[in-house]
């Protein structure tokens, strides 16, 4: 980000945490499944991709253009609780 900001370049990530699409079908494929996502999750919830998508549009209008080499960890919390 430090090496392309002076060309107007922002460089940011997206980081989501278990998100119900195509990819995660095994991990979400029973009720039990889902449960146990939604309580890992501090928000009590796994991710949907409009949950991302929100975050991508941020990154892409206007109101972002002071943000660079940052990451968004679009996750419900997840990211914020220590490893065991």
């Amino acid at each position: 980000a430090a090496e392309l900001a002076s060309k107007k370049i922002r460089v940011n990530i997206v980081a989501p945490s278990l998100t119900d699409t195509p990819l995660a079908h095994n991990l979400l494929s029973t009720d039990e499944k889902k449960e146990a996502s939604n309580q890992r999750h501090p928000l009590g919830r796994y991710g949907h991709p409009e949950d991302t998508a929100q975050a991508v549009i941020y990154l892409l209008s206007d109101n972002s253009s002071w943000v660079t080499g940052q990451v968004f960890h679009i996750d419900g919390g997840l990211s914020t609780l220590k490893p065991l």
